[in-house]
């Protein structure tokens, strides 16, 4: 199998490519590290919204709905408060229609490629964002930590391992999520209407008229239910949900079917990942966002046990970590 890991450009912008097999990658450092493409070069398919040659400057204006994001921290914070440990941090409250603060600091920023390489099985390249005093997100979340990524492609896939570390003197809060934007259809010869979806979802959160969860959940409908065993478009109605996790099998993943092709996508997330959002831009086909995040929505403003809504904290020295992993199959495996 050929692997190779090098720099390159995509659209003009500095990437490092990750190629192993059939499988190809590319991420933007300059662009808050975003996995922007992930491809089966053998089989054309396209698994990741990557945006056009004529779409990059409005992609770097808004890098929120092509390839995997980082968040942090993740979605809305009621007025851009960010209440910590007696403290209350403002954020820029950067969504008018809600009046709240969405979707954090890092992933429109640059990252530092700290190394890439291949052998003979696969290829990976690690991505770093050091936070200290001085940087743009020390000063709204003034914690001196370090959140890494490393991408490593083979013939298994593309595995995600991201870790942060806190390498400050006082308790800080680990609130992260990927919004994930799938191709829907990802396959050149398949249309929207081959394709049906599952989702490891528990309960739905309320939100209120502002994006934000009430404390409360709401019941499933019958369509909901579905999401859980399979066979759902993903513009069976328009969505912009949250939900808690609930792992089948000891596994927490969204599982999307091209019956055309025969083939299925699996986004494993791990278990560390609590909570869901998903976003299909009103039910318009093409795309949609399964996005695995620690944390509930407001997380810090919701009077809610901390375990119970994913409000994390680590301590001077400690290190949160996880891995996901995307790979393809044949849809009946």
């Amino acid at each position: 199998m050929t692997t190779k890991a090098f720099q390159g450009t995509f659209h003009g912008e500095p990437v490092i490519w990750l190629q192993a097999g059939r499988y190809e990658a590319a991420v933007l450092p300059e662009v808050g590290a975003n996995l922007i493409a992930f491809r089966d070069t053998e089989n054309q398919y396209n698994f990741l919204r990557e945006p056009g040659a004529e779409e990059m400057e409005a992609f770097k204006a808004r890098p929120v709905v092509h390839g995997i994001p980082v968040l942090f921290p993740p979605n809305r914070y009621e007025d851009g408060k960010f209440p910590w440990n007696g403290k209350v941090y403002q954020l820029p409250v950067n969504e008018a229609k809600t009046g709240n603060h969405l979707h954090g600091f890092v992933h429109y920023i640059p990252w530092q490629v700290e190394k890439f390489s291949s052998d003979e099985t696969e290829s990976r390249v690690t991505l770093a964002l050091q936070v200290r005093e001085g940087h743009s997100v020390h000063a709204f979340l003034p914690f001196e930590f370090t959140i890494r990524l490393t991408y490593t492609l083979s013939a298994l896939g593309l595995q995600q391992q991201v870790s942060v570390h806190n390498e400050g003197k006082e308790a800080m809060p680990c609130l992260l999520a990927f919004h994930t934007t799938l191709n829907t259809p990802f396959a050149s010869n398949s249309a929207a209407s081959d394709y049906t979806f599952q989702m490891t979802i528990g309960e739905r959160w309320h939100l209120n008229e502002r994006m934000l969860p009430t404390g409360d959940f709401q019941a499933l409908s019958a369509d909901e239910e579905k999401m859980k065993v399979g066979g759902l478009s993903p513009f069976f109605e328009s969505m912009d949900n949250h939900y808690t996790t609930l792992p089948q099998n000891n596994r927490s993943f969204m599982a999307l079917t091209d019956s055309r092709n025969g083939v299925k996508l699996i986004y494993d997330i791990g278990t560390s990942y609590k909570q869901w959002m998903i976003y299909n831009n009103g039910a318009q086909e093409g795309w949609f966002c399964p996005e695995p995040q620690i944390n509930l929505v407001n997380a810090p403003n919701v009077n809610l046990p901390a375990n119970q809504i994913g409000l994390a904290s680590l301590a001077p020295g400690e290190i949160w970590e996880e891995s996901s992993r995307l790979y393809a199959i044949p849809a009946g495996q």
